[in-house]
């Protein structure tokens, strides 16, 4: 199956962002946010501006490289999110769930949220936006430019 592409602009993310805190304002109060890294760090800082949250806390977790996934290693943990309990977790999306089982079973009392889900990974998170298909890679705005593209019907 041919890969397919979703590209998502700086104001559609915005606007799927503060979608995602109109569902997580009730779930509150919050002790804190905890960003993965780097996917996550755009929408928990949207988030935690939509939920009046200051504290902002990150996990990075590294899967990707750019598009080869390889084994996943925690580079840095939430040390002041300890188990999880009263924090909200947040990514742009989940895929194959390799990051989401990782950063669960740091954190298994978080609340975690994305923005994107895939059906492989969607079972791993509380909340979630917009289910793409599995076989769609999201393409976001901090790793693209705007550039000429041929019609669907030429490529």
């Amino acid at each position: 199956m041919a890969q397919r592409y979703y590209t998502v602009s700086w104001d559609q993310l915005h606007r799927d962002a503060k979608a995602l805190a109109w569902r997580l304002v009730e779930k509150g109060p919050w002790k804190g946010v905890v960003a993965i890294t780097r996917g996550g760090l755009m929408p928990a800082a949207i988030v935690a501006r939509e939920l009046d949250c200051r504290i902002i806390e990150t996990i990075s977790v590294i899967t990707y490289d750019e598009e080869v996934k390889g084994e996943p290693r925690v580079a840095k943990p939430a040390p002041a999110a300890g188990d999880g309990d009263g924090w909200l977790l947040i990514d742009d999306l989940v895929d194959t769930g390799t990051t989401a089982r990782v950063v669960r079973a740091l954190m298994p009392k978080a609340h975690f949220a994305t923005i994107y889900a895939k059906p492989a990974g969607k079972p791993l998170v509380d909340s979630f936006i917009t289910e793409v298909s599995q076989d769609t890679w999201i393409l976001f705005p901090w790793d693209t430019e705007q550039q000429f593209v041929p019609p669907i019907a030429k490529r």
